[in-house]
C-alpha cells in the first residue's frame, strides 16, 4: 500500500524487535485528508470526535494544525504501511493547560490506530506505543508525556496503565470555539509518563 505518506520522508524512524520499523511521517493535509476522514469518521474512532466530519473538514482542521508551531500530526506507518494518526502538542499552549498544573517539557499525545487488515494482532498497539515513546523522547525537550483520554474509554486507559503511564485526575477540557476550530468540552482522564530514562 503505497500513499502520499510513504512517499515523503520521514522524520523519525524506531525499529522495534520483532514487530518492524515503525516511521514518523508529518502529516500532509491535503493528501492524507481521505486516509485519516477514513479512520476517524467510523463509530470505532467515536472518541476521537469526528464522526460526523466530511473530507473536506478534515482537512481543513489539519491544515489548521499543519500552521501551528505548537501542535502537530503525524502518520505513523509500519513497514512502509500507515497503520495510525498521531498527534503531539505543546501542553501549555493548549486547552489542557486550564486542567492541570503543566511542568516545562510536558507533551501531550492523542493517538488513534488505524483498522488493521485481517484482524487485531496480538501485542501491536504495545508495540506502537513503544515505537511512540522512542519518539517523543527523542527529543531532549521532552520531560513528560501526557495523555488525555475520553474518560469513557476504557480500552485507552487500560493501554495507557499497561504501558506505564501514571493515571491522574479525572477533568473536563473546556470548550473552544473559534472562527477556525471548535472543539466541544470533553471529559478526559489525565495519564502521565515519564521518560525511561527517570523511571
Amino acid at each position: 500500500m503505497t500513499t502520499a505518506a510513504s512517499a515523503r520522508q520521514p522524520v523519525h524512524t524506531h525499529l522495534v524487535e520483532g514487530f518492524g520499523t515503525v516511521t514518523f511521517t508529518p502529516v500532509d493535509p491535503t493528501a492524507d485528508a481521505g486516509l485519516i476522514h477514513a479512520w476517524v469518521t467510523p463509530e470505532r474512532a467515536r472518541f476521537w470526535g469526528m464522526g460526523g466530519a466530511s473530507r473536506e473538514l478534515v482537512q481543513e482542521i489539519y491544515e489548521d494544525v499543519d500552521r501551528r508551531t505548537t501542535h502537530h500530526a503525524f502518520i505513523m506507518a509500519r513497514e512502509g504501511v500507515p497503520v495510525a494518526l498521531l498527534q503531539t502538542y505543546d501542553c501549555a499552549e493548549d486547552r489542557i493547560s486550564e486542567c492541570y498544573d503543566v511542568e516545562p517539557g510536558d507533551v501531550g499525545v492523542h493517538l488513534l490506530i488505524g483498522p488493521s487488515e485481517g484482524g487485531p494482532q496480538p501485542g501491536f498497539s504495545g508495540n506502537l506505543m513503544e515505537a511512540l515513546i522512542a519518539f517523543v523522547f527523542a527529543d531532549p525537550a521532552s520531560r513528560r508525556m501526557v495523555a488525555e483520554p475520553d474518560s469513557r474509554n476504557t480500552k485507552a486507559i487500560t493501554r495507557l496503565e499497561r504501558t506505564g503511564f501514571v493515571l491522574g485526575p479525572e477533568v473536563v477540557l473546556p470548550e473552544i470555539d473559534l472562527p477556525e476550530v471548535h472543539l466541544p468540552a470533553k471529559p478526559a482522564r489525565l495519564a502521565f509518563l515519564n521518560p525511561p530514562r527517570a523511571r
